[in-house]
């Protein structure tokens, strides 16, 4: 479904490319930018001509301090919700499912990583995208992996 936007919504969207990052035992990555209270995916702003794998790249190696295994990288689509940290804002996120390079450490920007279960994640504040979109697709992909790990054994 195509949603349009006024041209007041449109000129107050934030548009990025984020990473929905999965580890073996289905936990998340999450990140937590300094000076703010909220987790979400690691990802940013693409800068201009940047396609939106090599901005993830960048922001990856900028907030993580590793590499996007660009082989790995799966689209799931785009979404939206309420900007975490510019009140009044949406975000509009082209959400990639990836595997990095190497171990993630928070670097540049980012204060804080943790790693969450999607299913049991109480206790933490979470960016609207992540509870709204990012969580259910985490729950749904790691489902499927369970699902294919118990076929191939």
């Amino acid at each position: 479904m195509t949603t349009f936007l006024s041209e007041a919504e449109d000129a107050k969207r934030l548009r990025i490319v984020a990473a929905l990052i999965l580890d073996t035992e289905g936990k998340t990555l999450l990140v937590r930018k300094r000076g703010t209270t909220a987790f979400m995916q690691a990802g940013g702003k693409p800068v201009e001509g940047e396609s939106s794998l090599s901005a993830l790249d960048r922001e990856l190696t900028e907030e993580l301090g590793c590499g996007l295994d660009r082989q790995s990288c799966q689209s799931l689509g785009t979404y939206r919700a309420p900007a975490v940290n510019e009140p009044g804002w949406t975000v509009e996120a082209e959400l990639y499912a990836v595997s990095l390079l190497g171990e993630a450490r928070p670097s540049g920007e980012i204060e804080e990583t943790i790693w969450i279960d999607p299913e049991t994640h109480s206790g933490v504040e979470l960016a609207a995208l992540t509870t709204a979109h990012v969580l259910p697709i985490a729950r749904r992909l790691s489902q499927l992996r369970r699902a294919a790990a118990g076929c191939a054994s």
